[in-house]
């Protein structure tokens, strides 16, 4: 009785909340385009060939767009299958949203001119490498992020190791907190730090929180950014979520940035939520690395952060009283380059992607790469598997438990092709592992929020930091190591005793990947 109450209890609390109210309002919007096509059907010939004619168009306009290949093909494949319901959803979905790209755009032109890249610091970098010297100039021409040394680094592998500092630098704020993530949930791990924030608030700290509008709005109450801003935190919610298909509802900020004082920022994949440091049990263990920056390189975390605050602001506030000199930051004498950046959907420009594919193909004696979620594309499968090909120790680790199991499904379709080529594939067996790592020769690393898939490449707006010869690069390649203690290899036996129907479904949902 009492887990039939229990059971009774779960379903009426999803039936009254906003998840399943914004569930029925795309159902209806979905039944509303169903019925139409009902309700015309005497003319279907007639309307069949109106929206043919509209969907060759439609294929003539995406082959000639500037997009990843397999994104076009997810769509075309059902433009001509089934035109009537796909030439709608499309034009739904791809509507222009003119206002927020401009304002973008203008606002990462704006700010380009409070960022700085010397001359013979790009003479120095060139002189130390001249593969970094091309990714730096690419990242300043095209990313607009300049690269910086006198920055100290610290990799944290566990969530819990990430939460301890976080702590214990935000009681230190004196000036201001400004904090950026995909989700918040309230528990033990936000709860904390809410406590924090508050006593901070209380004795004038400029306190500011942007959270996704989709990530974290189906895990907070209605209404909880007023309840914050009482507390005096100024919040914003990014994209607000609304039940209406639009484009704009796939551009989500994925990314995870704290910046404190101007002299400290926290980023990598770890969100405000009580799994990420393990405090419940969801998925298994969790894993999951962020680092923390001191320094120089911390302006550019505060860059990205105000470019997403202020898109819907008229005025730029001074940003030089928010920089690392004018808040007396520490010079740190450190070895290496440290480059912080930032990825757009809105500017065309891959730049999470093109890093990647740096790394690998710069890759001589091994590559090893975590990742939640594995559905890279034609040019990321071409470069993984051409490095294995040329001798490079390619390896990747994948969850053992997944959290959406219809993309572990397609994941789990690259690893035969993947293994033949030389690529060691490895499951994560305690959990779910959600590290964005990239670690290449003991010289070249990537922590950041960027995971190797559609929605994270080209759609999500994200963040991530290169180091390149940093003292830290050797704790993210040891983490890599230790992690593997915790891993089965996939071999052909495991991929031939897969069940039939993850294969099959593995293989139908490949085709539409770019879509999910």
């Amino acid at each position: 009785m009492f887990k039939l109450l229990h059971k009774l209890s779960r379903i009426l609390k999803f039936v009254f909340s906003r998840k399943f109210v914004v569930v029925i309002l795309l159902a209806l919007q979905l039944f509303i385009l169903f019925g139409a096509f009902f309700v015309l059907a005497e003319y279907y010939r007639f309307i069949n060939m109106i929206f043919l004619a509209i969907s060759l168009v439609l294929v003539i306009h995406i082959l000639n767009r500037n997009e990843n290949p397999a994104y076009k093909i997810a769509w075309i494949i059902p433009l001509l299958l089934v035109p009537f319901f796909t030439a709608i959803f499309y034009i739904f979905v791809k509507a222009p949203t003119a206002l927020f790209i401009s304002r973008h755009h203008k606002k990462v032109a704006d700010t380009k001119d409070f960022l700085s890249y010397p001359e013979e610091l790009a003479k120095e970098v060139k002189a130390t490498d001249d593969n970094l010297f091309k990714t730096s100039k690419y990242m300043w021409d095209w990313g607009h992020y300049p690269t910086y040394k006198n920055s100290r680094v610290t990799y944290f592998p566990w969530g819990e190791d990430k939460f301890a500092a976080l702590k214990e630098e935000l009681k230190k704020a004196e000036k201001f907190i400004f904090l950026e993530y995909f989700i918040i949930k309230e528990g033990e791990m936000w709860g904390e730090i809410l406590d924090i924030l508050k006593e901070k608030a209380d004795s004038g700290v400029d306190i500011r929180l942007l959270y996704d509008g989709f990530g974290s709005q189906m895990f907070l109450p209605d209404g909880y950014h007023k309840k914050l801003r009482k507390i005096g935190i100024k919040v914003k919610i990014f994209n607000k979520f609304t039940p209406f298909l639009s484009t704009s509802q796939n551009n989500r900020d994925h990314r995870k940035i704290v910046v404190i004082d101007g002299k400290v920022a926290f980023s990598g994949g770890i969100n405000l939520a009580d799994e990420y440091i393990n405090a419940i049990n969801r998925f298994g263990k969790w894993k999951d690395s962020a680092i923390m920056i001191k320094g120089e390189a911390v302006w550019s975390y505060t860059i990205m952060f105000l470019q997403l605050w202020e898109l819907d602001e008229k005025e730029t506030e001074d940003y030089t009283k928010l920089s690392p000199s004018a808040n007396n930051s520490p010079q740190y004498n450190c070895k290496g380059y440290v480059m912080p950046y930032s990825d757009s959907p809105l500017d065309n420009e891959p730049v999470g992607e093109l890093v990647y594919l740096d790394i690998i193909n710069n890759a001589k004696d091994y590559l090893y790469i975590t990742t939640p979620y594995l559905i890279p594309g034609s040019e990321l499968i071409s470069a993984l598997t051409y490095a294995a090909k040329s001798g490079v120790d390619v390896r990747i680790i994948m969850p053992g438990i997944p959290d959406k199991r219809y993309v572990f499904y397609i994941g789990q379709s690259y690893y035969k092709s993947f293994i033949d080529k030389g690529i060691k594939i490895y499951e994560y067996t305690p959990g779910f592992i959600h590290s964005k790592n990239f670690v290449s020769d003991d010289k070249t690393a990537v922590v950041g929020s960027i995971n190797l898939d559609y929605r994270s490449l080209y759609l999500h707006f994200e963040c991530a930091t290169l180091l390149y010869g940093c003292e830290c690069v050797k704790d993210v390649k040891s983490d890599f190591l230790e992690t593997l203690k915790d891993c089965r290899e996939i071999d052909d036996e495991y991929c031939r005793k897969r069940p039939i129907i993850n294969k099959i479904l593995g293989s139908v949902l490949k085709i539409l990947a770019p879509l999910l």
